[in-house]
C-alpha cells in the first residue's frame, strides 16, 4: 500500500446516493424504463438520459407530465420491487460501508423507501441509520434538500460532508449543498460528472482513525 493516499477525506460524514453508487441497478433500471416508456408509446431514448440519479416522479413529469399520477407512480413502484434481476453491489461497497462508524454515513436516494430497503437487502450491504429517500423530500436531486437533510439528521455541518454520487444530479446536489464530491463513474465519466475527484469503484479504500480534530471519519484511497 503507498504512503500517500490518492483521495483522502475526514471529516463528520460521507453522504452515499444508492443507485448507481452503492448498487449497481443499470441495466435493471434501463429495462424497466424501456418498457414503461413503449408502453405509453415513447422512444426510450430521453428517458434514459433523464432517468439516472432523478426521482420517478421529477423524471415523468419532464417526459410526460400527464402521467405524473400518484396511480401511475405506485405502478411503476410496483413493477421495481417486483423486478428484482440485475441488482448487485458495486465492487468494494460492502465491505467499505461495514467499516465506517455507523452515526457517521448516511443513504440519500432518489428511490421510494420501500426500493432503497429492498434493493439494499439484495446486494447485501445494510441499511445506515440515516435514510433520505424521495418519501422525505419535496424536491429531488440536483435540489440539495436530501443532502442537506441527511446531514442534519447526523448533526454534521455541510461543510464536514463527502457526497459520493454517481449522476450529475447528485454532483450538483452535493455542490449546491457547499458539500465535497467524490464522483464515481459506474453510469458517466468524471468529465460528465463535474467533478475532479472520481473513482470507478470501491475497492483500495481504507477506513483509518481520525487525526484532525472533531473529525468522526477518516477515508482514504490507496493504490
Amino acid at each position: 500500500m503507498n504512503s500517500q493516499p490518492l483521495f483522502e477525506f475526514q471529516g463528520a460524514a460521507i453522504l452515499f446516493d444508492m443507485d448507481g453508487t452503492l448498487v449497481d441497478t443499470m441495466a435493471h433500471d434501463e429495462r424497466l424504463w424501456s418498457l414503461w416508456a413503449r408502453h405509453h408509446g415513447f422512444d426510450p431514448e430521453p428517458l434514459l438520459a433523464l432517468s439516472h440519479g432523478r426521482r420517478t416522479l421529477d423524471t415523468i413529469r419532464e417526459i410526460a407530465p400527464h402521467l405524473a399520477t400518484e396511480a401511475e407512480l405506485a405502478r411503476f413502484e410496483e413493477l421495481e420491487l417486483d423486478e428484482r434481476a440485475g441488482i448487485h453491489a458495486v465492487d468494494g461497497a460492502a465491505r467499505l460501508v461495514a467499516a465506517l462508524p455507523p452515526h457517521a454515513w448516511a443513504l440519500v436516494t432518489s428511490a421510494p423507501r420501500r426500493l432503497a430497503a429492498l434493493r439494499m437487502e439484495i446486494a447485501g450491504i445494510p441499511l445506515p441509520a440515516v435514510v433520505v429517500s424521495a418519501d422525505d423530500v419535496v424536491h429531488g436531486k440536483p435540489n440539495p434538500e436530501g443532502v442537506l437533510r441527511a446531514a442534519g439528521l447526523l448533526g454534521a455541518a455541510p461543510a464536514e460532508c463527502l457526497v459520493v454520487e454517481d449522476t450529475p444530479a447528485g454532483i450538483r446536489a452535493a455542490h449546491a449543498a457547499g458539500m465535497r464530491a467524490l464522483g464515481i463513474t459506474t453510469t458517466y465519466t468524471c468529465e460528465q460528472l463535474g467533478t475532479d475527484r472520481c473513482v470507478p469503484h470501491f475497492n483500495g479504500f481504507q477506513v483509518l482513525p481520525p487525526k484532525s480534530p472533531g473529525a468522526l471519519v477518516h477515508l482514504a484511497l490507496f493504490a
